[in-house]
């Protein structure tokens, strides 16, 4: 079972239930939704001024996508919701697509008015929250014309240019870059391809000004980790220790964390010092991605973690880019290798190299994301590789699932 906590500070209106539930057109405009359009420049402007980040992974800043979108040429423009939660660790987005789809809608409406678009979709992979966001669409009626797309859910399905290309018809498989799609998207047109928690908060700073700033310093994250202690989804204030994070959801006694979901890597000694912040998270050389952080136990392997993480992204590959099925391969194989004591004596050596020259080369991150996770390994287990070849790892019994099942959360 997840379960969901608030460490906002009381009077704070945040995006995990606070109207005690799924909620309706009746209890949304309550709370100020839908608010007349006026002046969305002065809108983009308040974004721009509290320093919002996207929520889906880069922690790109919302306001710099948005005016890339309006200050193009003159014709059509396209604003898409994702809601293509890839990450297994994460359930936040489909969290509020189900719960809260018209915060999202509410936002979508928003960005539309701020770029100058008049086509929207919704994009999402989760019969739930298909179901929500078309009966909020039936209640709403927006000024704007939004349709509901459904993908298959993968990895990859959720990045910017894979989303481009399924709602042109296509396999939800990412493309090279450039052209980005604020430059060229959905048909040809400058596209805003925004996570559906980004767009959520843009729709309550529009109601609640006053709140701007908390409200985009604020980020709904997913805790997991194995054992009887389970997951949660929290919604927390930036700069929360990750320890608090830990303690919150019952798994304080961890001795790492995966960051990120599978896209920050692996961090040990010092771990409980962090801050949830993407600049300070960067600076000790994780990520805060998508906001997903699975807790490793004294018990678990990091090894064997990482080698559960590398197979799963081996396998979610779109098999697309020739050195992403190559370089996916060597890491899985190589930790797997090294999770079951079969390591050769160069395999440190080998993961090494691949993990400083692998990045960047891909068309998506999940190459990256890889190879960040087999370059923290390293970094802050140094020598766990070597010890699993002296005297093997009873833990790492069975490492290498390519499911993601270690690190999949159910949506509460």
């Amino acid at each position: 079972m997840t379960r969901v906590y608030s460490l906002l500070p009381e009077g704070h209106h945040g995006l995990l239930a606070p109207l005690g539930g799924s909620e309706d057109i009746h209890g949304y405009l309550a709370v100020g939704g839908y608010a007349p359009l006026v002046a969305p420049d002065r809108l983009l402007d308040r974004i721009a001024a509290t320093g919002l980040r996207g929520r889906g992974g880069a922690g790109f800043p919302a306001a710099v996508k948005l005016r890339a979108v309006r200050d193009a040429p003159p014709g059509p423009r396209v604003v898409v919701a994702n809601g293509e939660e890839g990450e297994p660790g994460s359930v936040k987005d489909r969290w509020l697509l189900r719960h809260r789809p018209h915060a999202v809608l509410d936002g979508l409406r928003l960005a539309a008015a701020m770029t100058g678009a008049e086509r929207g979709f919704v994009y999402l992979s989760d019969d739930l929250a298909e179901q929500a966001v078309r009966e909020a669409l039936a209640e709403s009626a927006p000024e704007v014309r939004i349709d509901v797309v459904r993908t298959r859910h993968t990895y990859v399905a959720g990045e910017e240019s894979a989303v481009v290309r399924a709602l042109d018809g296509g396999p939800a498989l990412p493309t090279a870059k450039p052209p980005r799609p604020f430059e060229s998207g959905v048909g040809g047109a400058p596209t805003l391809v925004a996570n559906v928690e980004t767009l959520a908060r843009v729709a309550v700073m529009y109601s609640r000004p006053d709140e701007a700033n908390s409200v985009a310093g604020t980020h709904l994250v997913t805790l997991s980790g194995a054992g009887a202690a389970g997951a949660a989804l929290a919604e927390v204030p930036a700069g929360t220790h990750l320890k608090v994070l830990a303690d919150l959801s019952g798994h304080g006694t961890a001795a790492a964390v995966l960051l990120g979901g599978m896209f920050g890597g692996l961090y040990g000694e010092g771990w409980t010092d962090l801050p949830l912040d993407h600049d300070r998270l960067k600076e000790a050389g994780g990520a805060l991605g998508c906001g997903a952080l699975h807790f490793l136990h004294p018990e678990d392997c990091p090894v064997g973690v990482a080698a559960e993480a590398a197979a799963y992204l081996a396998a979610q590959s779109a098999r697309q880019c020739g050195v992403c099925v190559s370089g996916t391969g060597a890491l899985a194989t190589t930790l797997t290798a090294a999770a079951r004591g079969e390591a050769g004596y160069d395999s440190v050596d080998k993961l090494r190299r691949w993990s400083q020259q692998l990045p960047g080369r891909g068309a998506c991150g999940l190459l990256d994301a890889a190879a960040r996770i087999v370059g923290s390994l390293l970094v802050h287990f140094p020598d766990r590789i070597d010890a699993h070849r002296r005297s093997g790892c009873p833990a790492c019994e069975g490492a290498a699932a390519e499911d993601g099942r270690r690190f999949t959360v159910p949506v509460p």
